[in-house]
């Protein structure tokens, strides 16, 4: 299982945000290295982003909201949602979640 998962639930329409683009990157000195990229699934989940092995840092997972709004027609005000956290054990699993809706959003450290 890779280290890091996330899930995105659209709380305007009730249901998982498929076809999300995110983007896991770590942080070195405070600046961006790409690590992977992908799209949610139809359940709004991407369960394999990046490695399993992901040595301890700072990461961050970019979710490109703008992208996802447009197929709809939809304007919002957040065209990313940028959430930093630390991985400190390399043998752990993050998850990190989003809800969200065109002018708002919520994370927290899911299971």
């Amino acid at each position: 299982m890779s280290t890091v998962t996330t899930h995105v639930l659209d709380t305007s329409l009730g249901r998982p945000a498929a076809g999300v683009p995110v983007r896991l990157e770590h942080l070195t000195d405070g600046r961006p290295a790409p690590v992977a990229q992908a799209s949610t699934d139809d359940d709004g989940r991407v369960r394999e982003l990046g490695p399993d092995d992901l040595r301890p840092g700072t990461y961050r997972v970019i979710f490109d909201t703008a992208a996802y709004f447009a197929r709809f027609g939809q304007r919002t005000f957040y065209p990313e949602v940028a959430v930093s956290f630390l991985i400190d054990r390399a043998d752990g699993h993050y998850h990190v979640p989003l809800v969200l809706s065109p002018f708002a959003y919520s994370t927290y450290r899911g299971s």
